[in-house]
């Protein structure tokens, strides 16, 4: 079985013309050029909108109009962040991080979550001041023409900042973007708050701003929530698991694609693992050139985006006695509720010995109970084998 060396296997020839690049690093898009372009585009606009709403929420004594001045200088705090983390985490990898600093982008989107989190709760702060001690706004032409512009602007700019983190799959852009949008709603509340004082002199300042905050808040949080969960390790999407097996699918050689595990190790990079269910008549020679097969055609095709270090293998019985036992054997498990798969069935009639693997939903009431239940069914049908059942992980399936 080819050893998955990362390096060997990212410089050699490529003939679809997707080759690797010294040290491993990532074939060159134009993902980081584009994301610093579209951040600075929104440090930009943030700037001198913040600017432009401080001097003019201080002159009408606005606290809602202040606070967009605030959140504005927060976004683009966090676009400076997000240039931070992408030129960082596209650095090579090296002796110490030898898979590359991609995730340094999920450490810096979990910067501007906290950023907009603290931003937000220091805004329900001043609010609440403002509730128990208000302060008479006034409103002038230019002030509402500013906050209107303030809404065309957020929009147009988050909409073109979430574009582009969709594209080149950066969770900072698009969190950045996806708050962008949300200012503008709350803008448009602001700016109908205003009306409101300038109709029936009704002051909701105070009140309209602390909706604005809580919004805020809830932003921070679902943005951290989502960092976290990557940082600490999610599943795999189903269509990168479907798109993978189908490319290991198509190997001739290959009966069935199981197990697969990927880590990430940034946006564009997943590593890692998969088993193939083979004919236990190939032999090492033939074993060995289709794992190098899987391998390169997996990176190939995904233009380097996932990287199969390891294909581990499991032997198909190919008689006929052995095929009709696996076959009962299956429809006995599947019978179960909560299985999910079955696979790896492997029967060792010399050491009368039956293995495979069974793959039992995390929704199960009783996953061991489930488990130990398969185990002692086939055991009691079976009772000439010693029979060994792996519970395994649904990572993929």
């Amino acid at each position: 079985m080819a050893d998955g060396n990362q390096d060997e296997m990212m410089t050699g020839s490529d003939p679809e013309g997707v080759s690797g690049t010294r040290e491993g690093a990532l074939p060159p898009t134009g993902r980081e050029a584009a994301i610093v372009r579209a951040s600075v585009t929104g440090i930009v606009a943030n700037v001198l909108l913040a600017g432009f709403k401080a001097v003019v929420g201080t002159l009408s004594h606005s606290i809602a109009i202040t606070l967009d001045a605030v959140n504005n200088l927060s976004d683009a705090l966090s676009s400076v962040i997000t240039i931070v983390g992408t030129k960082l985490a596209g650095r090579a990898p090296d002796h110490k991080h030898p898979m590359g600093y991609g995730r340094v982008e999920y450490l810096s989107a979990a910067v501007i979550s906290v950023i907009v989190l603290y931003a937000g709760v220091t805004s329900v702060v001043e609010c609440v001041r403002k509730i128990v001690s208000p302060e008479t706004p006034e409103y002038t032409p230019v002030a509402l023409l500013v906050v209107a512009a303030g809404v065309v602007a957020k929009v147009v700019l988050g909409r073109h900042v979430r574009s582009v983190g969709q594209r080149f799959s950066s969770d900072s852009l698009v969190a950045s973007g996806t708050d962008a949008l949300s200012d503008a709603v709350l803008s448009v509340s602001t700016l109908a708050a205003a009306l409101v004082y300038l109709a029936f002199g009704v002051s909701l300042e105070a009140w309209v701003g602390l909706v604005i905050s809580a919004f805020i808040v809830k932003a921070g949080l679902d943005m951290l929530s989502q960092t976290l969960g990557q940082i600490l390790g999610e599943r795999v999407s189903p269509e990168v698991a479907e798109t993978v097996k189908g490319i290991v699918a198509k190997d001739p050689d290959v009966l069935g694609v199981y197990d697969l595990i990927l880590h990430s190790y940034g946006p564009e990079r997943l590593v890692g693992s998969l088993h193939v269910e083979v004919r236990d008549t190939m032999d090492a020679n033939a074993i060995d050139e289709m794992d190098r097969r899987i391998q390169e055609s997996v990176y190939a095709s995904t233009q380097g985006k996932v990287i199969i270090v390891a294909v581990g293998i499991y032997s198909r019985n190919t008689s006929e006695c052995v095929t009709a036992v696996r076959n009962d054997v299956t429809r006995r498990v599947m019978a179960h509720d909560h299985v999910i798969q079955m696979h790896g069935f492997h029967l060792d009639e010399e050491r009368r010995l039956m293995a495979f693997d069974v793959i039992i939903s995390f929704d199960a009431p009783d996953r061991m109970g489930e488990y130990r239940q398969i185990v002692s069914e086939v055991q009691g049908a079976y009772p000439q084998y010693h029979v060994d059942v792996t519970l395994d992980t649904d990572v993929s399936d």
